[in-house]
């Protein structure tokens, strides 16, 4: 069966171990990506930023990487500063970091909004 969904997860993180869990729980195929050695394309960081309406959305706010950077850092940034520091360290980005076939972008992990956008 074809991949229904695209996901970039990091195999420490225990909200993206709950969310590859939700996926298999509601039989939706997936690929899975390594955020780190693989993150997102610029092009789908940007797609996420124009679904999210900001890209604060897409900043995993809570990590090492964020924390090192420093928030004045990342909001001091213009658009294509933040756009090469996410694609450049997937650790900066906000994990689960799910796409669509569709090419809609889902990050973090609500159960909920996961629900609507993917079950229907």
């Amino acid at each position: 069966m074809t991949p229904t969904v695209r996901i970039y997860s990091y195999s420490a993180c225990t909200t993206c171990k709950r969310a590859l869990k939700w996926l298999s729980d509601n039989n939706i195929e997936y690929s899975l990506l390594d955020i780190v050695q693989t993150p997102p394309a610029k092009e789908m960081l940007i797609k996420g930023v124009q679904q999210l309406g900001e890209r604060k959305k897409l900043f995993n706010t809570s990590g090492v990487s964020y924390r090192n950077l420093g928030a004045k850092v990342v909001q001091a940034m213009s658009d294509a500063e933040a756009m090469e520091a996410l694609v450049s360290d997937g650790k900066l980005i906000k994990r689960p970091f799910l796409i669509t076939q569709e090419g809609q972008v889902l990050v973090g992990f609500k159960s909920e909004i996961w629900a609507d956008t993917l079950l229907g």
